[in-house]
């Protein structure tokens, strides 16, 4: 659902001028640095970008699903570590208090967040406790008006940098699954909580990831999100159903990007007396890229549509983040097959490092074989 169109169109534009203006400039300098520039978060800022999904009433633009990716498909056309920066207050870092938060938790945490000045995350996953979600091994024990929180957290986004974390936690010990998991609002200011050293990763410098620790860490009984125990898990689980829109939607961004450099490398190298895209193989590659990316397209812009109206879309949430993330890394391999050799010198082109960057798509927020998995079952269940 498109609000104000013209309104609308003018937000694309400016996200448009700061990808061709100020990101893409920037990138290689985010790849030698490992990180964002304090001077474009700022400006980032100052253009709202943090608080896209988070509601008007609470100082964000209140974006519909379907503005949010279109959104998502311009700003990720810029290195990811842009979008990955701005990408947890828009996303899984808001979302829980926004779908399940009380009204004081919101008024006290989402205008810091839409505005930019705090950046919060999403800390679920756990070593034992990966595309297992509901195992988790986190406690939270209730002493008088706090929670005490005893685990660790990996593979967290914007850890390091965070100031502001959704937790999951069991408060019912005995419990098993899903049942008895709780999510809190955690500062990182509370007593007790640490994040580790920033990993090693193979792609996406410039997108700091951390280990979340939690010794003893104390929080208000007030942040425990809906002020209710083991509600975590639906929680968690509303918050997953529209980021893996929003992440399939981010995820063909850099596909339209990578295909735009083959387009334009393979137009200007010559071979044989030839521009290499007059080449039928060549053109095929070409071919298959852009009608993947538009059919990823459509599949994301008919869910959103769906979940605005406020019908399910547990099972097309999957099929977009199952389809538009594979999708993304076959067009990486094209691409980098149609740069040739220059394809895989890093002094040559970016392209090898795009190439690494979207490997992570398929791993995060459920990896491909989870929402094949996931797939089948919603379709077999309603089978019956």
């Amino acid at each position: 659902m498109i609000r104000e169109p013209a309104a609308f169109e003018a937000l694309l534009e400016r996200v448009r001028c700061f990808v061709r203006d100020i990101a893409i400039p920037t990138e290689a300098r985010v790849e030698s640095c490992d990180e964002v520039p304090a001077d474009i978060v700022a400006t980032m800022r100052e253009e709202g970008f943090f608080g896209w999904s988070i509601p008007e009433a609470y100082g964000g633009a209140g974006l519909t699903t379907e503005e949010l990716v279109l959104a998502a498909f311009e700003l990720s056309q810029c290195s990811v570590a842009f979008r990955a920066r701005v990408g947890t207050n828009t996303g899984i870092g808001s979302e829980g208090i926004v779908a399940d938060g009380t009204e004081q938790q919101k008024q006290t945490y989402l205008p810091r967040l839409a505005s930019g000045e705090w950046t919060g995350c999403l800390a679920v996953t756990e070593p034992d406790a990966g595309s297992e979600a509901s195992n988790v091994r986190t406690i939270a024990r209730r002493e008088g008006d706090h929670y005490v929180l005893d685990g660790e957290k990996c593979f967290i986004t914007n850890a390091p940098v965070a100031d502001v974390f959704t937790v999951t936690a069991r408060t019912d010990p005995h419990s098993k699954g899903a049942a008895g998991v709780s999510a809190f609002i955690v500062e990182r200011s509370s007593p007790g909580l640490a994040t580790g050293a920033p990993y090693r990763k193979m792609g996406q410098a410039g997108s700091p990831v951390s280990a979340v620790y939690f010794n003893q860490c104390r929080v208000p009984a007030a942040n425990l999100i809906g002020g209710r125990e083991g509600a975590g898990f639906k929680t968690i689980m509303k918050v997953l159903n529209k980021q893996r829109i929003h992440l399939a939607a981010l995820s063909t961004g850099p596909a339209i990007r990578m295909l735009d450099m083959a387009i334009r490398y393979t137009g200007s190298r010559v071979q044989f007396g030839e521009p290499v895209a007059n080449y039928q193989l060549v053109q095929a590659m070409i071919a298959d890229c852009r009608t993947e990316i538009f059919a990823a397209q459509s599949m994301i812009l008919e869910t959103a549509r769906k979940r605005d109206r406020g019908e399910d879309i547990a099972l097309e949430a999957s099929m977009c983040k199952y389809f538009a993330t594979e999708m993304c890394g076959r067009v990486a391999d094209r691409c980098v097959q149609m740069f040739g050799g220059a394809g895989y010198v890093a002094d040559h082109s970016s392209i090898e490092r795009w190439y690494r960057d979207v490997r992570l798509f398929r791993l995060y927020e459920g990896t491909s074989q989870i929402h094949q998995l996931n797939i089948a079952r919603l379709l077999l269940r309603d089978a019956v």
